[in-house]
């Protein structure tokens, strides 16, 4: 598709170069080191865009790249490119998943893991310019009092110019936000952008990828109107159909293109119809 760019045009902050980079416990580990200002004994495992989903309908998520380290401790670890005003719940619903994921049932709750969801973004979505923003659960009556829970939420900002931090974590930003190399770190990181950059086979498995996402994005959303189609039918709505065909944001004659289908093939599903029907 025309749409997408090629591997040879994303940086690290593209979610796949990202996940196929970091995979690697050497460049991932101190990465986390930076951003958390804390030591990490070892990784004891690394997965690149893990998926997960619960059950029944709730909404599946995957993951850019989960990680363990030796003692327990899980990391979530993101990047976002795009501000679509819903990071902070977005983090929330992240992070328990994790919990719900990794705790089994009957266990005690203090075995409970720490967990950090890490999401590291192209623009500020606090505006307060800074780099590093770190959120825990606290006391409204006091704010010195941790609620203790284990669940740390942390997001990056490569666009920060506030705040006190680290050479290392600098470093990083720089190359994160525009591929500046600065030191020995940054230089890794490049040479690993590149090397995946020049893989045939990883050039091709992005751009299967990256079609086939945007494929199902395009597919679900003609699922999605469908849905609301056959809702206004079979409930008989009073909204004029004008008036349903524009809050579903397409024109009359595909509505009813649509309800034409919906009529003719009842035992059609909405993925059916959305298949045949004619969105042009």
């Amino acid at each position: 598709m025309s749409s997408v760019k090629p591997l040879s045009e994303q940086t690290l902050m593209n979610n796949y170069v990202f996940s196929m980079v970091m995979r690697e416990p050497r460049r991932i580990r101190p990465l986390l080191e930076y951003v958390l200002n804390k030591k990490i004994r070892s990784i004891s495992m690394v997965e690149p865009e893990k998926t997960m989903k619960e059950k029944f309908e709730s909404k599946g998520i995957r993951l850019d790249l989960y990680v363990e380290d030796i003692d327990g401790v899980v990391y979530d670890c993101e990047v976002q490119t795009t501000d679509q005003k819903n990071l902070p719940r977005r983090m929330r619903y992240y992070q328990g998943m994790l919990d719900i994921t990794f705790f089994p049932a009957g266990a005690d709750y203090n075995k409970m893991r720490k967990s950090y969801v890490i999401f590291i973004c192209s623009f500020d979505p606090y505006g307060e310019e800074r780099y590093i923003y770190t959120f825990q659960n606290r006391c409204d009556q006091n704010h010195n009092l941790l609620f203790g829970d284990d669940a740390v939420k942390v997001v990056v900002n490569t666009k920060g110019t506030k705040g006190e931090i680290s050479p290392e974590l600098k470093e990083a930003i720089l190359y994160l936000d525009h591929e500046e190399i600065t030191g020995p770190y940054s230089k890794e990181l490049d040479n690993a952008v590149n090397e995946l950059k020049s893989n045939e086979e990883r050039r091709q498995e992005y751009m299967m990828l990256m079609t086939y996402g945007a494929e199902r994005e395009a597919a679900g959303k003609y699922i999605s109107l469908v849905e609301q189609i056959r809702r206004w039918y079979e409930k008989k709505l009073s909204i004029p159909i004008e008036d349903a065909a524009n809050y579903a944001g397409i024109t009359l004659s595909q509505f009813e293109g649509v309800l034409s289908l919906i009529k003719a093939h009842p035992d059609w599903d909405d993925a059916e119809v959305a298949d045949k029907a004619s969105w042009r």
